[in-house]
C-alpha cells in the first residue's frame, strides 16, 4: 500500500481567501495544530508578497519541528532568494517555485514564449537548488497547459533539480477522467518522471477538487495538495479531511495510505473556523454540524440497531463523541425513545404515543426541540417510578 504525502498550503493558499487573513501568532498557532495533525509538509507562505509572510514563515519554522517547511516563489531571483530567507529556521526546509505554462498565462499574463518559459525554468530551479536540497517545482494552469509543452517542461525542471513535481488544476477546470489521463501522459512521455514525486493541487471551481485529487492519486501520484475546511482561492482547495478520510475509508479500491491522526481533524477544522470566522455548512463532509447526525426515522431505526447500516466512518474516531441521532419532524418512535432512555426521564409507557404526538406537533411549530424543551413536554405527562426502559 502507498504513502500519500499531506501536503498542507491552508497557511498559504487557504489565507489567501477572501476574509481569512490571519495573524502571525494565528499562523503559528495554526501550524502546530497542523503537526499535531501530522501532516508531511507545511506550505507556511509567500515569502516575498510582504515582509509580515516571511516573519510569519520564520516563526513557523522555529515553532514547528517534524513537518517539512516550504516557502513559495515564483521562478525569478529575488522570489527564491526571500523564500530561502524565510526558511533559515527550518529544521526541514523546501522552496517551491512555479511558472504558468498555459497558452492563455504565458501570452496574456506573462508576455512570455514557450522558449521563454523553458529557459526561464531551467536557470531559476538550477539557482534554487543551489540554495536548498529539496525543490519543488509547479506548473501553474497545468490542466490547460499543451501536453507536449507541458512534457517538456517537466523534463527541464527534473534535470535543473527539482525533486517534486506538482500538477496543479489551477483553476478548477479539469475532470477526474482527465486529469488521470494528465497523470498517464506525464508518466509514459517524460524520461526522467521515476526520479521525483508527483504531486497534484486541485481547486474546487465545480466542485471536483476532491474527485479529482483522488483521481490522480488512483492513477499513481504520491502527494496531495489540499487544506483543511477546503479554504482557499475562489471555491477553495481539495480539503484535506474529506481526502484523508477517502483513502482511510477506501483503501480497498486506492491501496493508500495518509499518515494523518484523524483525531485531529476536527480539532483543526474547529480552529480554523475560530480564527478566520470562515464558516462551514452544516452538511460539510466529515466536519460539518450534521454530517453524523440522523433525523429521519427510517435511518435512526437502522443506526440505532447497527451504526454500520448508514454510517461508513466512526465519528468517534475522529474524536466526535456527541449525540447523533437528532429528535427532528422526520424521527420516529424509536428514536424519541431512545432520546428520553438517555436524558434518564421515567415516563408512562402505556402513553408513549400521546409523548410522541407532542413532541411532533412542537416541531411541526419550531422545526428544532432543545433537551430541556423535550423534557418540558415529558415532565407534563403522567410521572411513574418505573422507567419505560426497565
Amino acid at each position: 500500500m502507498k504513502e500519500i504525502k499531506i501536503f498542507d498550503t491552508t497557511l498559504r493558499d487557504g489565507e489567501q481567501s477572501p476574509g481569512c487573513s490571519m495573524t502571525l501568532e494565528e499562523k503559528v498557532k495554526f501550524a502546530k495544530q497542523l503537526e499535531k495533525l501530522n501532516v508531511d509538509i507545511i506550505e507556511a507562505g509567500f515569502a516575498a508578497s510582504s515582509e509580515k509572510d516571511l516573519k510569519a514563515i520564520q516563526e513557523i519554522s522555529k515553532n514547528v519541528e517534524r513537518p517539512i517547511i516550504t516557502s513559495l516563489a515564483r521562478c525569478n531571483k529575488n522570489d527564491i532568494d526571500k523564500a530561502y530567507e524565510s526558511l533559515k529556521y527550518a529544521k526541514k526546509k523546501r522552496i517551491h517555485t512555479f511558472i504558468a505554462t498555459s497558452k492563455i498565462h504565458m501570452q496574456d499574463k506573462l508576455h512570455m514564449s514557450e522558449e521563454e518559459v523553458l529557459v526561464k525554468v531551467r536557470e531559476m530551479v538550477k539557482y534554487a537548488k543551489s540554495l536548498c536540497d529539496d525543490i519543488e517545482f509547479s506548473l501553474e494552469d497545468a490542466t490547460r497547459t499543451e501536453k507536449p509543452f507541458m512534457a517538456q517542461v517537466i523534463a527541464i525542471a527534473i534535470e535543473s533539480g527539482a525533486n517534486v513535481i506538482n500538477i496543479p488544476d489551477t483553476v478548477g477546470y479539469i475532470t477526474p477522467n482527465e486529469y488521470a489521463d494528465i497523470i498517464k501522459y506525464i508518466k509514459e512521455n517524460v524520461p526522467n518522471i521515476g526520479r521525483v514525486e508527483l504531486s497534484t493541487h486541485c481547486h474546487n471551481d465545480l466542485g471536483l477538487a476532491v474527485a479529482n485529487t483522488l483521481s490522480a492519486v488512483a492513477a499513481g501520484i504520491t502527494q496531495v495538495e489540499c487544506t483543511v475546511n477546503g479554504i482557499g482561492e475562489r471555491a477553495g482547495n481539495a480539503a484535506l479531511e474529506e481526502v484523508v478520510m477517502a483513502l482511510k475509508i477506501r483503501n480497498d479500491y486506492y491501496q493508500a495510505t495518509a499518515n494523518i491522526n484523524i483525531k485531529e481533524i476536527k480539532n483543526a477544522s474547529n480552529m480554523l473556523v475560530d480564527i478566520t470566522g470562515s464558516y462551514i455548512q452544516r452538511n460539510k463532509p466529515i466536519v460539518g454540524e450534521n454530517a453524523f447526525k440522523h433525523e429521519s426515522g427510517i435511518h435512526q431505526h437502522g443506526v440505532l440497531q447497527n451504526k454500520n447500516t448508514y454510517e461508513i466512518i466512526d465519528s468517534s474516531d475522529l474524536g466526535i463523541e456527541e449525540d447523533n441521532i437528532v429528535i427532528g419532524i422526520h424521527s420516529g418512535r424509536h428514536a424519541i425513545i431512545k432520546k428520553i432512555e438517555s436524558m434518564n426521564l421515567e415516563i408512562d409507557l402505556a402513553n408513549i404515543d400521546d409523548y410522541v404526538q407532542k413532541i411532533k406537533k412542537y416541531l411541526e411549530e419550531n422545526k428544532t426541540i432543545s433537551d430541556d424543551e423535550l423534557r418540558e413536554i415529558v415532565s407534563k405527562g403522567k410521572v411513574k417510578s418505573k422507567s419505560i426502559f426497565n
